[in-house]
Order: C-alpha cells, then sequence, then structure tokens
C-alpha cells in the first residue's frame, strides 16, 4: 500500500489519526487538523484505523470511545502496541472516571468529553491542561448514573434484561430510567 494514498505522508512528517463512527464529525476534524498543517486520515473503526496504522504509525491519534464492534479502548491498546510512541487521545460523549482511568491504563495520555474543539484536542496532544471557557463542572449524580446505564447496557448488546442482573436492579425499573431523559450536568 502507498503511504500517501492515506494522506499520513507529509512535509512536516506530523500525521494524524482520527477514528470515530460519525462520519460527519470525523470529517470536520480531519479538514481542521489539516487546514491546521497536521497530516490527518480517518477511519469509521477498529480494523479501520489499524490498516491505516499499519501503513505508517501515526504520531497522534484521536480514538472516540464507543466505535461500532470494538471499543476505542481496543484501538488505543492496539495504536499503543504498534508503535508506543503514538499520543493518543480517547474522546467520548460519555465521560466517566472508570473510562478515563483505563483508557489511560492502556496507554492514551488524555481524555476528552464532548464537545471540544479542534484547538482543545491539539492541547491535549501537547499536554497542555484543557481548560473550558467556565468554571469545572461536575455531573449531576443522576448523570453519571444514566451513563453508567448507557455503558452496562451497550456492554450487554442492548440486552435489558442481562443489563438489569449486572446492575443489581429490577428490568422495569430499569426500563423507567431508559425512558427518562438523561439530566444535563
Amino acid at each position: 500500500m502507498n503511504p500517501e494514498r492515506f494522506g499520513l505522508i507529509g512535509k512536516d512528517g506530523r500525521t494524524l489519526l482520527v477514528v470515530d463512527d460519525d462520519a460527519v464529525f470525523r470529517s470536520r476534524l480531519v479538514r481542521a487538523f489539516r487546514e491546521r498543517g497536521y497530516d490527518a486520515v480517518g477511519a469509521a473503526d477498529h480494523e479501520a484505523a489499524l490498516t491505516v496504522a499499519r501503513v505508517e504509525t501515526p504520531e497522534l491519534a484521536l480514538v472516540d470511545l464507543r466505535l461500532p464492534g470494538k471499543s476505542g479502548l481496543d484501538v488505543v491498546r492496539d495504536l499503543r502496541q504498534l508503535d508506543p510512541t503514538t499520543v493518543v487521545v480517547v474522546l467520548t460523549g460519555y465521560g466517566s472516571i472508570a473510562t478515563a482511568v483505563e483508557s489511560v491504563k492502556l496507554g492514551a495520555s488524555t481524555y476528552l468529553t464532548k464537545p471540544v474543539d479542534t484547538d482543545q484536542v491539539l492541547a491535549a496532544f501537547e499536554g497542555e491542561s484543557v481548560s473550558s471557557s467556565g468554571p469545572a463542572s461536575v455531573p449531576s449524580l443522576a448523570r453519571v448514573e444514566w451513563e453508567h446505564i448507557q455503558r452496562v447496557l451497550a456492554d450487554c448488546g442492548g440486552n435489558i434484561s442481562q443489563a438489569a442482573r449486572l446492575l443489581g436492579i429490577h428490568r422495569r425499573s430499569l426500563q423507567r430510567k431508559l425512558a427518562k431523559y438523561p439530566s444535563s450536568r
């Protein structure tokens, strides 16, 4: 395979892989990184990311946690096995302490929750503090509970009965919780 085909090799040699299953979001990020001088390429899932990374291991990788098939944590682990010098930032819409700790254990340098802009991602790659314009917000307990339920439900492949057993609650109680719209932070 020709690495030029993937857009990985450029004048400055800085390569960036964006792994996200949302095609619109992924293409916007790739375009924004290219406009800032990075040789960026996108991948929609674990297999596509590893295919690109095997051709020319990226120096930087932005990996969404929730992907179809294998998770973003699998991508982090496998990218770091291919090249331990790859700087990986994990990005997700479902932030939790448990997944943040797990992503760092697997080799991610940091963990960002959506929404983020390109400048925040670049700051994370450089190891700079990523701060929002306002004061730090702590999600409500209801929001954390909802995110945990969503994560367990996803791990069970959408099987509500199995998720309820793992959560230690009745199936109907879980269905009621799922029917509620998650509270904002």
